[in-house]
């Protein structure tokens, strides 16, 4: 029986390098920005690689709109989906929570 404990140790050992692994991924992603468009460059999109939405341009001459118009509709697009992010984030947070519910697990690691 005490002859597994060296199996333990060699599983947190790999077990520590995994979670080093990914915190470095995890900073990597955040480093990101991945930038997406439509309508031929009507809307353009900027995201962190963590998702995290960092910018909204929106062509609004090809509305017909003037610059502070375009900026206001910019900006509220902007909040409409760093809000609806977060919303996301919260109810997956909160499932999460009532999946694990009763269960040792340090909050944030899932």
């Amino acid at each position: 029986m005490l002859g597994n404990l060296g199996n333990l140790g060699a599983l947190m050992k790999k077990a520590q390098e995994a979670q080093a692994r990914a915190a470095q991924i995890q900073e990597e992603l955040a480093a990101l920005e991945i930038r997406g468009e439509a309508g031929g460059g009507l809307v353009v999109c900027s995201f962190s690689g963590t998702k995290e939405v960092l910018d909204v341009q929106i062509d609004g001459a090809k509305l017909g709109l003037d610059a502070e118009d375009s900026e206001l509709l910019q900006d509220a697009v902007l909040a409409a989906l760093q809000a609806a992010l977060a919303e996301v984030d919260r109810r997956a947070a909160a499932a999460m929570e009532e999946i694990t519910e009763g269960l040792p697990i340090p909050k944030g690691l899932l």
